[in-house]
């Protein structure tokens, strides 16, 4: 049994998320203590529980510890994973419903069903657009797309949109399973970006003022204009049981993409919303790497499965990558050479990547 300390590096819900997907796909039992041990709330919370459950369906999985709150968990894969339907909603976790992150789980969960011989179909409950997880166009425009390269194919669509503190949010996705030995993964190299493309995006909400959305829109455009781009923003309202606003920009270059997500809050003017998101794509721009942080760490599971060498760069080395690069080690003989310190801009390298 390979037994994790989930208090290792950032000691949150990404050393769980990798930790069960690399269970199911090598077939390895598994026990994780100080799960989330660092975070304000300890434990596994609604999201994570969801996501332990769908991956114990997926791999038949016997489960120790699969409750509220729970900092130890035992996971016993007892089938390699199997492509099928699959129907969560976050809200069942927890009395009283839960906004937590469908995008979170999806990440989970695609590296495994990845393997089954057949394709699958999911059906994500819960939110869709929230704080410390990658917004549901994040993934749609950016995060899968550079799977594309890679062979890996999934697309997702989104019914009903899911904010903090309500979720309710509805998406689904599908799947290419590719069987096992995996094949047909290759190894990713995104070194340099190439120029760049287009610069577009949403300024979004529901249930709020229309003028929230146009606010949001026109000092986005009017910052980036001033830095000399030429932005496209669409103003897209979106069903949803509660309310919330966004401005999501997608730089789009010519070997790569890169997201970036402001969420709006009570008492937090439109304009401040639309100047977070420019803000972290002139700080990306001027950088010059090819990869945003946050597509960095997402990237690292998908590169351990290819076969042949990877390497990318990034604006920056955040703890989250390295965290997620020692869990790699801990089940896989690969190793990631990092180039850079945390907290600046950095290469990461994987040498002679044989599959799984």
């Amino acid at each position: 049994m390979v037994v994790i300390d989930g208090s290792h590096g950032e000691g949150g819900g990404a050393v769980l998320r990798s930790s069960l997907s690399l269970s199911a796909i090598l077939s390895e039992p598994i026990r994780i203590d100080n799960i989330r041990i660092k975070r304000p709330n300890p434990g596994l919370q609604a999201q994570h529980l969801t996501g332990v459950r769908a991956l114990a369906q997926v791999c038949r999985a016997k489960l120790e510890g699969a409750e509220l709150g729970s900092r130890t968990l035992t996971f016993t894969p007892r089938s390699s994973p199997r492509g099928g339907e699959y129907s969560l909603d976050v809200a069942e976790a927890r009395k009283g419903g839960s906004a937590g992150a469908t995008s979170l789980i999806l990440q989970a969960l695609l590296p495994p069903l990845l393997l089954a011989d057949g394709n699958s179909r999911l059906v994500l409950r819960g939110g869709t657009h929230v704080a410390w997880s990658p917004p549901f166009h994040y993934l749609k425009m950016v995060y899968l797309p550079t799977l594309a390269l890679m062979g890996i194919h999934a697309q997702v669509d989104i019914e009903r949109w899911g904010w903090y503190p309500i979720g309710g949010g509805l998406i689904t996705a599908q799947i290419t399973g590719l069987g096992h030995p995996v094949s047909g993964i290759s190894g990713l190299e995104l070194t340099e970006r190439g120029g760049l493309k287009g610069l577009y995006g949403i300024s979004a909400l529901s249930n709020l003022p229309g003028h929230i959305a146009e606010r949001q829109k026109r000092q986005a455009e009017k910052v980036l204009r001033r830095e000399g781009f030429d932005p496209r923003i669409d103003i897209v309202d979106g069903p949803a049981k509660g309310r919330g606003s966004a401005l999501f920009l997608v730089a789009e270059f010519e070997n790569a993409r890169a997201g970036f997500t402001s969420l709006g809050r009570k008492g937090k003017p439109a304009e401040k919303v639309a100047e977070g998101a420019c803000a972290e794509f002139l700080d990306y721009y001027r950088g010059g790497a090819a990869l945003d942080q946050h597509l960095a760490d997402q990237l690292i599971l998908p590169m351990a499965l290819a076969e042949g060498d990877s390497s990318f760069t990034t604006c920056r080395i955040t703890q989250h990558l390295l965290t997620n690069i020692w869990v790699m080690e801990q089940f896989m003989r690969k190793e990631f050479v990092v180039q850079g310190q945390e907290g600046g801009p950095g290469k990461v390298t994987l040498r002679g990547g044989n599959g799984v």
